[in-house]
């Protein structure tokens, strides 16, 4: 039984991966630079697709099945996100808050559209199977592939965090949060901000397609109704609760949130006939928006929150003026009271 715990606790925690990813891309778009996306579920799917296409059988039944390296999969979802991200950006980028949270939703319903009518590219509604998961061939020994998954998961969040928070602390990185901040002193600079809008933007969309794409070969098979905008809040919940602006934030986040999920899950299979299950698994929204409450009341920056300063350099700026304010407040003290 131990055993059986440790690999679905593996397994877990793959999963909860997986969305931290997704959940790092929409930090670099809404925490670093304040691009407000609702359609972080199409760029999910357009990467989860593009590395099933790539990566399976050969299927007469529709495009594709090329059946290359999970590697080439991967970055080829990667990728294609990435160049869906920068045309859609490049058509929406100078729209405002709420204008532009429109039109990334409407994206990413065209995207979920798509992959339901283009059976004989996606596989309609019946999805796309047979997708190669990583260590196959160890499936037969459940603790083994979970903890060999969950090694593959850890190095790829590692890899995209460290990544992030070098761009982060780069002048790129600053360059992002001025433009939030106060776009008219970073134009005032000669800063192009839609330039750099759209290079984050992108950016962002890019790492959403690589978690998609490692999602669906983890789980083995893609449907449409996976990627509904359920998901987009789904993300959104794990970035609010880890502390937006925040790579460390946004991954407990996921571990969080993806936890509260799959534990209403199994209380209301636990707690309601099999009859009501349908429609009592609305109460797992209730739960997540019920525990984002929490989290603002008590931490309206969330967990974590937003690191102020994001370069060692002004971080030594900041220190110094502060001590030698103190020192002169101490010989000030001392001339007064001999």
């Amino acid at each position: 039984m131990s055993l059986e715990l440790v690999a679905y606790g593996a397994f877990f925690l793959t999963m909860a991966l997986t969305y931290a990813i997704t959940a790092l891309g929409l930090n670099v778009q809404w925490g670093q630079t304040g691009l407000f996306n609702v359609g972080v579920a199409g760029f999910v799917a357009i990467g989860a697709y593009t590395s099933a296409l790539l990566t399976t059988p050969d299927d007469p039944a529709r495009f594709g099945g090329f059946s290359l390296p999970i590697v080439v999969g991967w970055a080829g979802g990667a990728v294609m996100a990435s160049i869906a991200s920068f045309l859609i950006g490049a058509l929406t980028i100078r729209l405002r808050a709420d204008y532009l949270a429109i039109a990334t939703f409407g994206a990413a319903v065209v995207v979920q559209l798509a992959a339901l009518n283009l059976e004989p590219l996606t596989g309609g509604p019946f999805g796309i199977g047979f997708i190669p998961r990583p260590f196959a061939e160890l499936a037969g020994e459940p603790l083994t592939f979970s903890l060999l998954n969950l090694g593959v998961l850890v190095v790829v969040v590692a890899a995209t965090y460290l990544l992030l928070e070098r761009l982060a602390r780069s002048p790129w990185g600053r360059v992002l949060r001025a433009i939030r901040e106060d776009e008219q002193a970073a134009l005032a600079l000669g800063k192009n901000a839609t330039r750099f809008r759209l290079q984050a933007f992108a950016l962002g969309g890019g790492i959403m397609g690589l978690a998609g794409a490692a999602q669906a070969h983890f789980i083995g098979f893609i449907a449409p109704e996976n990627y509904l905008p359920i998901l987009t809040f789904q993300v959104w919940a794990m970035l609010i609760v880890g502390g937006s602006g925040n790579n460390r934030g946004a991954i407990l986040g996921a571990v969080l949130v993806w936890g509260i999920w799959a534990a209403s899950a199994g209380a209301v299979s636990a707690i309601f006939p099999p009859g009501q299950q349908a429609r009592a698994a609305a109460l797992q929204i209730v739960m997540i928006g019920v525990a984002l409450c929490a989290i603002l009341l008590l931490r309206s920056r969330g967990i974590l929150g937003e690191e102020r300063v994001v370069s060692r350099h002004l971080g030594k700026l900041g220190r110094e003026p502060a001590r030698l304010l103190t020192e002169e407040n101490e010989k000030a003290s001392d001339v007064r009271n001999p």
